[in-house]
């Protein structure tokens, strides 16, 4: 993950540098990933690497997250293959400050997260902001888009002028809606978010 490469589309990636940091790179990488994919605290995290004999603590790792999460994010992001182009939209509510904000997220057919959204309304401005962005990122246009019944989703998929088939029958869109059960969790753990950035 430190050296350079070139991603899928052929770009050249810059290495991460983990130069003046007191432990190698790969314990910083383990303890971002520990945090990133399982729902687990700061502190948390500390005691895992406590006991494997790592001395670190949680502002440490809250620390490494905060700089090495978004970059570590995307060299994995580029490694994946090309997702498929079958894509699960859904929203769901959740509180940061005690405000309702809308977590917009679309997985693709095997339950990758292909794109997220935070938006503080649920309407069809935010819906295409969201396809948008997923077509600027994956480089294609989907075959098939499902979607729950909400008609945001069909305003915006007119508007993007997108030939996919629109599918919102009963229960079409489970695999969408169980990949907010993950973020729900953290929800919990951490009390509400404390900002959109909450990932």
């Amino acid at each position: 993950m430190a050296g350079a490469g070139r991603d899928r589309y052929g770009l050249r990636m810059t290495p991460i540098s983990f130069k003046r940091h007191r432990f190698p790179s790969e314990i910083i990488q383990n303890a971002v990933w520990l945090y990133a994919r399982f729902t687990l605290s700061f502190r948390d995290v500390e005691d895992l690497l406590t006991e494997r004999g790592v001395d670190v603590s949680n502002e440490t790792v809250r620390r490494w997250f905060l700089k090495f999460g978004q970059r570590i994010a995307g060299y994995l992001r580029r490694s994946r293959s090309r997702p498929s182009s079958d894509w699960h939209l859904d929203e769901m509510v959740m509180k940061i400050r005690g405000r309702n904000h809308w977590l917009w997220r679309a997985v693709d057919d095997e339950g990758e997260v292909l794109d997220f959204l935070v938006q503080p309304r649920r309407c069809a401005k935010s819906a295409r902001r969201l396809l948008r962005k997923l077509l600027k990122r994956q480089g294609f246009a989907p075959k098939r888009i499902t979607t729950d019944k909400l008609k945001s989703y069909s305003v915006a998929i007119r508007e993007e002028r997108l030939s996919a088939v629109h599918d919102q029958g009963l229960r079409a869109n489970n695999r969408a809606e169980n990949s907010h059960q993950p973020v729900r969790r953290r929800e919990r753990k951490q009390q509400r978010f404390k900002s959109p950035g909450y990932q």
